[in-house]
């Protein structure tokens, strides 16, 4: 299905380091890309390694943050002592590191590229697991997120012209730093499945929040019950993403994929297998070729149990992407099992899969008001759907 991926990776990204027992710690990329490398993932045909990578510029970073919490941030990143916490620098979610600012600018520019080979025709889809930060806000870090990379690339394709984006996010969190920046421009569409605010961080992402006065329509959430999992999560994700990406037409898919989702994931309470995350990464292929001509830019995000779920994760994003999608059954290869054993002392997993066989049952073949994951359902459709000219309410069955 793919022509051409570029995916975005320099060891340098590994700079993007919170310190010794913060939950993102950078070797669960450097983990999984090591897995997509002994698959032989990035020497695939048609596949470009983009390195090294260039850190996005001041004027870039300013696009989508304001210029008095850059400037916050560059005096942390000279003394973590100067830190704003005001501005949520310094905090435990955030704590200011020596180089804070270069690091996070270079995450940016890593998303950056991604956006620039696909918009240039350089790669019909790009990758970027080391991007995904979605919480930062325009003025303020939140939820280990720095610099929005996520926005500091949608704001550039907006600035090449590109009239509609749409953005999915499947992380268990609430794509909030994003529905921010975006949530009066009618040219994006935000799209965020997560875990309900009433029980997670960061409180926001409630079926209401539909955009502001100039963009109506144009955020769209699903707020799931906790304890959530495949079926109830990929029947919530085919009944409201592919209705809204036919009317709103993309031009481009920009899609996040924290998967800490995942049942083992210690952060949140979601109860997905490495099948259905796997599920969605086929989907959004699929859909980036129905409705954006395959113009898909891919990013990575949370996941925080490093060895079983977020290596495993990124591999089947990374080859679905490539077009050369993973057997579920397939060994994780001798030497990826070596690494984790010889780097962290614990025993990798010894297959692609968790043993799942998830599907989407259809939403619009009925529906019970009266289960928790149908109702997140429709409150989403009832609230999004009519200003997109769909029907919110199909027959339910009871």
């Amino acid at each position: 299905m793919s022509d051409s991926v570029a995916v975005v990776w320099d060891e340098a990204l590994r700079a993007y380091d919170f310190g010794p027992g913060h939950p993102l710690a950078p070797i669960r990329v450097q983990l999984a890309m090591r897995l997509a490398r002994e698959f032989g993932l990035l020497e695939s045909p048609g596949v470009e390694v983009l390195a090294p990578v260039v850190p996005a510029t001041l004027e870039q970073i300013a696009d989508v943050h304001d210029l008095e919490y850059i400037a916050a941030v560059q005096r942390a990143s000279l003394d973590p002592r100067d830190a704003d916490a005001g501005r949520g620098l310094g905090t435990p979610d955030d704590p200011a590191f020596l180089g804070m600012h270069e690091a996070s600018a270079l995450v940016a520019g890593a998303t950056l590229a991604a956006a620039q080979a696909v918009h240039s025709g350089r790669a019909q889809h790009a990758v970027n697991i080391a991007g995904g930060l979605h919480h930062a806000m325009p003025d303020a870090a939140a939820g280990f997120c720095i610099y929005n990379d996520i926005g500091v690339a949608i704001a550039w394709l907006l600035a090449q012209g590109v009239q509609r984006i749409a953005y999915i996010d499947v992380d268990v969190h609430h794509g909030d730093g994003v529905q921010q920046m975006f949530y009066d421009d009618p040219r994006v569409l935000t799209i965020s499945l997560h875990e309900s605010p009433l029980t997670l961080f960061p409180g926001t992402g409630f079926a209401e929040e539909t955009g502001g006065p100039e963009a109506l329509g144009s955020a769209v959430n699903v707020a799931l019950p906790a304890g959530t999992g495949d079926q109830g999560w990929l029947r919530a994700f085919h009944a409201i993403v592919p209705d809204i990406l036919e009317a709103f037409d993309p031009q481009v898919i920009v899609s996040q994929h924290g998967c800490d989702t995942h049942i083992d994931d210690p952060l949140a309470h979601l109860a997905l297998t490495v099948d259905g995350q796997r599920m969605s990464y086929e989907a959004i292929h699929r859909w980036a070729h129905r409705y954006a001509s395959g113009r898909w830019i891919a990013v990575g995000g949370g996941g925080y149990e490093w060895v079983d779920v977020v290596p495993r994760a990124w591999t089947h994003l990374i080859a679905e992407a490539a077009g050369t999608p993973i057997d579920p059954q397939a060994q994780t290869p001798e030497g990826f099992r070596e690494f984790v054993a010889q780097t962290l002392g614990r025993t990798a997993p010894a297959r692609m899969t968790d043993g799942a066989h998830p599907w989407p049952k259809p939403f619009d073949q009925g529906f019970d008001p009266a289960d928790p994951v149908d109702a997140a359902i429709l409150a989403t459709r009832t609230a999004v759907f009519p200003l997109h000219g769909l029907v919110a309410d199909p027959d339910p069955w009871f």
